[in-house]
């Protein structure tokens, strides 16, 4: 069987990330945050390296050159990094998608700087091949073990494609991960949407792929993730991480 061609990885790290601001006494920026004593930036580059991605892309806005030079300095793992900068981080994390575009080569996973994902779910999406013009959303349907339900994106999946997505629907049998194996039609639609508003999310792209038909799910089963978007959140995963 031939090799899958070699993905590359997308890492979102343009917001503010406010809610856990303080969280580390040693630094006010999310993703130089730390948990189990690796800040979250480079948990999530080796993630992406354990998907087998070829390079990977961070999307920095808020904290820009704090960020790239801390990484700069201090990263000494094996994946060749390219920095991309989304100057307008005050709009919606679309932008910061679309930021990484000259630097996408073929298909690519899309994540966030925020999530610890287990090497479990990372290797399902390196070996995950998307169809044509369609993108594919990692889910958890472990309802039982999501931790703060409330902020957690919703998804009702049929015959494993989403029917519907969002924080506040009330129908649903899964948990959006975070992760994402995209080809670019994900990005032609977050595009279309930009041009048309002056603003887009990464979800106005997912809704657009969803209502033709084109975005799928995968199953991650058994493995974990954990969102770290508060000091809450930070405990539980560190709670994780330790087990």
């Amino acid at each position: 069987m031939s090799e899958l061609p070699t993905k590359t990885g997308v890492i979102l790290a343009a917001g503010f990330g406010s809610r856990l601001a303080g969280a580390d006494t040693d630094t006010d920026l999310k993703p130089l945050t730390s948990v189990g004593g690796t800040p979250l930036i480079y948990r999530t580059i080796e993630s992406l390296k354990t998907a087998g991605c070829g390079k990977v892309v961070i999307v920095l806005g808020f904290g820009f050159e704090e960020i790239k030079n801390d990484i700069l300095d201090s990263y000494t793992g094996e994946v060749p990094i390219e920095f991309a900068h989304n100057k307008r981080y005050d709009l919606s994390n679309g932008i910061s998608v679309l930021a990484a575009e000259p630097f996408i080569e073929g298909d690519f996973i899309l994540t966030m700087a925020d999530h610890i994902l287990s090497d479990e779910m990372m290797e399902l999406a390196g070996a995950h091949q998307p169809d044509e013009g369609t993108a594919t959303l990692l889910v958890d349907y472990k309802l039982d073990d999501i931790f703060d339900m409330d902020d957690a994106t919703k998804v009702m999946v049929k015959e494993g494609r989403i029917k519907a997505i969002g924080k506040l629907i009330s129908e649903y049998n899964c948990i959006d991960t975070g992760v994402f194996v995209c080809t670019k039609a994900l990005l032609k639609e977050i595009k279309k949407v930009y041009e048309a508003t002056g603003d887009a999310s990464l979800s106005d792209g997912v809704q657009a792929l969803a209502e033709a038909g084109k975005m799928h799910t995968l199953n991650i089963g058994d493995a974990y993730w954990q969102d770290v978007d508060t000091p809450e959140m930070l405990a539980e995963a560190e709670k994780m991480l330790s087990v």
